[in-house]
């Protein structure tokens, strides 16, 4: 199983979890959650093993949150396409993307894990910069990313009402 599959498996488990989080309250509060997980693990510093229990709180949180919400009563908004745009880009094993999309969507991949991989650095050495520096960086390219999932779903959408 690949670790993309394994993700799915765990956040997303089945149909009715994508379309309750393409809810824009799921999505963003989700989105939002990253600066306290950052703060949760450099509590470590002031609060030692406790930081766990916050640790675990909001990673909880985040497997749990479309349970939260309903299904919008739109897909229309841009959070809701981009969501189900991920879904589309997930399948990609099945489904092949559209040739258009393959390098931004691998770049923009690639982007992601080197700023998640910056903060990790930057949370393991208490250093500041860098681990701001990574959250932005991270934020900057998911949300591109999120723009360019937008993208293949109208081009999907599209290619299928034609």
């Amino acid at each position: 199983m690949n670790f993309d599959k394994l993700l799915l498996r765990v956040f997303l488990p089945d149909d009715d979890s994508w379309l309750k989080h393409a809810n824009p309250w799921s999505t963003w509060s989700r989105f939002a959650t990253l600066p306290f997980i950052i703060l949760a693990i450099w509590s470590r510093v002031w609060i030692g093993w406790y930081c766990l229990i916050p640790l675990a709180i909001l990673i909880i949180w985040v497997v749990i949150n479309p349970t939260f919400f309903s299904k919008p009563a739109t897909f229309e908004r841009w959070i809701s396409k981009a969501v189900l745009g991920e879904r589309i880009y997930m399948n990609r094993k099945e489904v092949p993307l559209p040739v258009h999309h393959r390098l931004p969507v691998t770049i923009l991949t690639i982007l992601q894990t080197l700023a998640g991989l910056l903060l990790a650095y930057g949370l393991w050495k208490l250093h500041i910069h860098l681990t701001l520096l990574g959250t932005v960086s991270i934020y900057l390219s998911k949300m591109w990313f999120l723009d360019r999932m937008v993208w293949l779903y109208e081009d999907t959408n599209r290619q299928i009402s034609n």
